[in-house]
């Protein structure tokens, strides 16, 4: 019985972070749009500041997250 409600509880805390990740990446800015995919100047260092910082690390930790608890449901 204690593995079926923490398995309902893992998998809903899956579907968040899985939900919360996709919103993450969607908003994340682009430095360098379709000119790098077709030979353009791509490589050129962009220094994330402020809110921009903050959502990558906030991105990093949810995925983090994420695959850790579809690590831990298959042991389940």
């Amino acid at each position: 019985m204690y593995h079926g409600r923490m398995q309902h509880i893992l998998l809903l805390i899956e579907v968040i972070a899985g939900f919360l990740l996709a919103l993450l990446i969607l908003l994340q800015h682009r430095a360098s749009g379709l000119s790098a995919t077709f030979g353009g100047s791509g490589t050129a260092y962009v220094q994330r500041r402020g809110a921009e910082k903050v959502l990558f690390t906030f991105t990093i930790w949810i995925a983090v997250v994420f695959f850790g608890i579809a690590g831990a449901l298959m042991y389940i």
